[in-house]
């Protein structure tokens, strides 16, 4: 069922507009097959997959300065309490460990960057290690440049697939996943907004 997006028969491939039709917040702006290229997921077996997205007040160039600091993701997670980044190396490949705070299932979190590419503003990400549920947890993260209120705004696109514990539904998986994202993409947007009005205040 793959929160209720479903994979081409026999592929286990997952594509973000799959699920385009059903999504309330509308993704008009940004052109759909440039998108199912930047948000494929390989699904195995027990996986499920879905994402969010945000309408951000704010340029994409300033959201997308927020988004690619992965050394730094505190500074819009609100769940982040602590990162660290081993060997202090910042490039394809590196690991960081990430400290949650209190009021979730978990502690702590290693995490792996597996693509930064700042021509296309895309950030993925796969979770490798930690105390949590999330077993073999990858994301997909873009932003776009859009018109909102006749101003320069941004769209951010968040993709996910991850193992569906034992126990639980693809639904119950996906829907706490989803939870989580919205809430790290509305810190984004307010950090955001409020930089970008800083950056206009005379």
């Amino acid at each position: 069922m793959n929160g209720g997006v479903v994979a081409p028969p026999g592929s286990g491939l997952w594509r973000l507009t799959d699920e385009m039709n059903s999504t309330e917040d509308g993704l008009r702006s940004v052109d759909s097959e440039y998108l199912r290229r930047l948000h494929q997921h390989d699904l195995r077996d027990n996986q499920c997959s879905s994402m969010v997205v945000k309408h951000i007040k704010a340029p994409v160039n300033l959201v997308w300065s927020l988004v690619r600091r992965f050394d730094q993701p505190e500074k819009y997670k609100p769940f982040i309490s602590r990162c660290v980044v081993q060997n202090n190396n910042l490039e394809i490949g590196s690991v960081r460990e990430v400290n949650v705070k209190s009021g979730l299932p978990a502690t702590t979190s290693t995490e792996r960057l597996e693509k930064l590419d700042d021509n296309q503003r895309l950030l993925s990400v796969k979770i490798v290690g930690g105390d949590h549920r999330l077993k073999n947890y990858s994301s997909i993260l873009t932003v776009h440049p859009e018109t909102i209120d006749g101003q320069p705004g941004t769209l951010v696109v968040e993709s996910f697939a991850v193992d569906i514990p034992e126990g639980n539904t693809d639904d119950e998986t996906c829907y706490f996943i989803k939870a989580l994202l919205k809430c790290n993409l509305k810190s984004l947007a307010d950090v955001s907004e409020r930089l970008a009005s800083q950056e206009l205040t005379p």
